[in-house]
């Protein structure tokens, strides 16, 4: 749906540039409680507990301003000859008044209204755990699950209280609340009391994941219910990343804070409560980075090992540290391939056009790696038995590889040897292609049925349908296209675990405009940003995203000037053909949008080699 702009509102239902309330109408479920009653609220509520903010500042300002200027005018003007008010022109001068408002600039009310926004997406993935997955499963598996869902009803409780509480502050600081409304630390502060439950799910969480992972490579039954409740448009993320979003959760708040704290002086009334509250996170946020690394590396490793099927590629001391796609140098040209770097094993294959699945093709143990630099953007690589001559895209994807490549194969040199895990789904393979296709393991082992059911010799009839079927077993059930995996492959891109960690950490949503290329009319979707893609919907409060674009290889920026786009705040991304704009509500959510974006788009740029170093040790 295209809109058009009206440069008056940016309230926390909506943006600056729009005002859509005449579009509106107030469902009959609604009710109201006012203030200055016996209620508790003066917020309107549906019956499932969310505020109808659009209701809540009509009302307000209705209360507030039209008691002395619209109301009088009403009263002077607003009857007709039998006394019978006017309700159309009343609604007219209410939305007159509210456009009127002057709506907050400072910029704690932004850092607020963030916590807002991404405290609507946050309360939506745990309903998606809490209930919505929980609702496919059977008694037995919720009952040995029963540690993860007792923390996640704690939670899911108490969110609902603190989103109520954030909505009801950010209404009273657009309208009338007096300066004392101008703050949110102490909401914070009300709510620090659910910190024992997030310590606990730090401490658990770990066991939780590896406990899911059991249940899915030892149950059939779990498998397929799995698999089958990530294929839901719900299920946006995989479950594994959706479990992590608690840790993550705690990080955002703590860097809210510590701007809030930057932004105020120390005499201000909000100051005293955001440090206190900073501190308290500070102790819970220290561990969190401590673990954090394993477990996104583990929620990782699973993901490959079934997008790949490879079998056990999850192991204790095995860390990912890069995926990407590089072209390999063969008799018969340059051929696309997807490079996997493991702390102890280099992995090499390609996506099978008929199912859309991985297949492993090779493999270097990095204990034996070596690599030589070549010219333009090419490189060799040499371990085993063979020998490999890949190209990069760019220049700083070639310097990331091969500074990556070097570290990981010092690294293993230093571990005791207990440590150097023992290569054992490709054992006795020469590395090589045509050697893997010799020995079977090009696609997913599926020829060890052979020898096994008639000892290398030709198949009868049945055991070619046995063989059949057990190809259709460990066939892997096609994934999301946005996945990093396969948005490298299409894109020529790289990530590395580094890059999960940080994308994981910025996250962001609210509403923004979005504009095509060739299009001249805006539209107003709510946007999340998270895992390197941006999802699209048209309310917060809609169930699943209506579209998805991920950003690796996306440049992000300001317009230029051939793009002749003459609003304000407006940011560009690109690749190649493919260009979309985007217009925030004031300078600084544009400057946050841009902030977390370049936090994806720029992996590769130079600058940041060292720090992706760093967070692959």
């Amino acid at each position: 749906m295209l809109v058009t702009f009206v440069d008056v509102y940016h309230g926390i239902n909506g943006n600056m540039s729009l005002d859509r309330r005449g579009e509106i109408t107030t469902p009959p479920t609604r009710y109201d409680l006012t203030l200055g009653s016996d209620k508790s609220s003066s917020l309107s509520r549906s019956e499932a507990g969310t505020y109808d903010v659009i209701q809540a500042e009509i009302q307000h300002a209705k209360r507030q301003e039209l008691a002395t200027g619209v109301a009088t005018a009403q009263h002077q003007n607003g009857h007709n000859g039998n006394g019978s008010a006017h309700p159309l022109t009343t609604q007219h001068d209410i939305e007159a008044e509210v456009k009127k408002r002057k709506w907050p600039t400072e910029p704690s009310y932004f850092l607020a209204k963030e916590l807002l926004m991404t405290e609507r997406t946050y309360k939506k993935d745990l309903d998606v755990l809490n209930t919505t997955f929980r609702q496919v499963l059977s008694l037995g598996d919720v009952e040995q699950l029963q540690p993860l869902f007792e923390l996640l009803d704690s939670l899911a409780q108490h969110h609902n209280l603190f989103l109520r509480d954030i909505e009801h502050r950010l209404v009273q600081w657009e309208g009338r609340g007096g300066h004392e409304a101008h703050r949110i630390g102490d909401v914070m502060m009300k709510h620090m009391a659910a910190l024992p439950i997030y310590d606990e799910y730090v401490q658990t969480h770990l066991d939780i994941l590896h406990c899911l992972n059991d249940m899915y490579e030892g149950d059939d039954r779990f498998r397929q219910v799995y698999k089958d409740f990530e294929q839901q448009k719900v299920c946006y993320l995989p479950i594994g990343e959706l479990l992590l979003k608690p840790l993550n959760r705690l990080l955002h708040y703590q860097l809210i804070l510590e701007r809030l704290c930057d932004y105020y002086a120390e005499e201000h009334i909000d100051y005293a409560d955001c440090q206190a509250v900073h501190h308290l996170l500070v102790r819970s946020t220290k561990v969190i980075r401590a673990h954090l690394p394993d477990s996104a590396n583990f929620v990782e490793l699973c993901e490959l090992q079934r997008d790949i099927s490879f079998e056990q590629l999850v192991q204790p001391h095995r860390r990912l540290i890069r995926q990407g796609c590089l072209l390999k140098h063969s008799k018969r040209g340059l051929q696309q391939r997807m490079f996997f770097l493991f702390s102890d094993l280099l992995l090499y294959g390609s996506k099978s056009p008929l199912d859309q699945s991985f297949r492993i093709l090779g493999h270097v143990p990095v204990r034996s790696l070596l690599t030589e630099n070549a010219e333009h953007n090419t490189f060799s690589i040499f371990g085993g038995q063979c020998a490999i001559t890949v190209s990069a895209g760019t220049t700083a994807e070639k310097t990331l590889w091969l500074a990556e490549l070097s570290k990981a194969a010092a690294d293993i040199k230093n571990r005791p040897p207990n440590m150097q895990l023992q290569l054992t789904t490709l054992k006795n393979c020469s590395s090589s292609e045509e050697g893997l296709d010799m020995f079977g393991l090009s696609n997913g082992n599926n020829s060890s049925l052979n020898s096994s059911v008639n000892g290398g010799g030709p198949l009868t009839p049945h055991q070619q349908q046995l063989q059949l079927q057990q190809q259709q077993q460990n066939r892997t059930q096609p994934s999301r296209s946005n996945t990093a995996l396969h948005v490298c492959w299409h894109r020529g891109a790289t990530v590395g675990l580094g890059d999960h960690l940080i994308a994981a950490e910025h996250q962001l949503s609210g509403y923004l405009l979005r504009k095509f290329k060739n299009s001249s009319g805006w539209q107003k979707l709510w946007v999340v940003f998270t895992s390197f893609c941006l999802y699209f919907y048209k309310s917060y409060q809609d169930e699943f995203a209506l579209a998805s674009l991920p950003l690796l290889g996306y440049t992000v920026g300001p317009p230029g000037h051939q793009d002749a786009v003459q609003k304000e705040f407006v940011f560009k991304l690109s690749f190649k053909n493919h260009v979309y704009f985007f217009r925030a509500e004031s300078a600084h959510t544009y400057n946050r949008w841009l902030e977390v974006l370049r936090s994806t788009t720029q992996t590769q740029d130079f600058k940041n080699i060292h720090s992706h170093a760093v967070l692959g040790n």
